[in-house]
């Protein structure tokens, strides 16, 4: 997939190459599919873990294929074909997810020159995730798509978001209409014990972003050391007794 901006003015946004695939050819249908099962087992051998019917290319791994099964296949809230809902059991379900999540949003903020340019970026991303060119980082797998695709909302888990209508910072109503696919996060944290932005408001910080399949790091320099002293008397217990409490 190849992309350039366009010259003229009237024609604002990307336009997209074919690279990987045709015109009037779906990206599915360039590849040949297998129907395997997944295990997970103890060390006595007991499952702990079993999916059949799972449905990738021929010649994917089987370790790349319990990774897609085990950890990135929506498990519940899938709509089925007889009205029933269910989890994922195929790679073109999850690409498909992911590919028109991505080129959804671009069309809603007019990032493509034209609808035929948003669906060329559709098809090369599909072929790219099926054919292991390109993977997005794990959040995206977990989360990317299942608003869009499947109407999946979720709760709201205490995430926030940068309105583009009016440029202020609102609270997201679902967990999933704007989800969170970053991979990675770096936190502050004051030196209090109970507050807001605090030592014990961090541990919620931290595992909001870990069930969403994130990492997290911590500066903890505005920590005071051990011995140093308190406002209300007394010595500081020191970083290392509130990290060993977050373990």
């Amino acid at each position: 997939m190849t992309t350039k901006s366009t010259k003229k003015a009237e024609q604002k946004g990307l336009q997209i190459e074919r690279f990987f695939t045709k015109e009037g050819i779906s990206a599915y249908d360039l590849y040949e599919y297998d129907i395997r099962s997944s295990v997970i087992k103890n060390p006595n051998g007991e499952k702990v873990f079993e999916m059949t019917n799972v449905e990738v290319p021929k010649f994917w791994s089987q370790v790349a294929t319990d990774i897609l099964a085990q950890k990135y296949f929506r498990k519940a809230g899938v709509p089925m074909p007889d009205g029933t809902t269910g989890g994922e059991n195929s790679i073109k379900q999850v690409a498909h997810r992911m590919a028109h999540c991505w080129k959804s949003w671009g069309e809603q903020y007019g990032y493509f020159a034209s609808t035929a340019d948003a669906n060329k970026f559709y098809d090369e991303l599909v072929y790219m995730i099926i054919g292991q060119y390109a993977a997005p980082n794990s959040p995206q797998w977990f989360n990317t798509g299942l608003h869009s695709s499947y109407n999946i909302t979720g709760k709201p888990q205490g995430h926030y978001f940068v309105n583009p209508k009016t440029g202020k910072l609102e609270k997201s109503t679902s967990a999933y209409e704007r989800p969170q696919p970053h991979a990675c996060f770096i936190l502050s944290v004051d030196d209090d014990l109970v507050n807001e932005g605090g030592i014990m408001d961090l541990w919620v910080r931290e595992a909001r972003i870990f069930k969403y399949g994130s990492g997290v790091g911590t500066n903890f320099s505005r920590i005071r050391g051990s011995g140093e002293k308190l406002s209300g008397g007394g010595t500081s217990s020191g970083l290392m007794s509130f990290l060993k409490i977050g373990d």
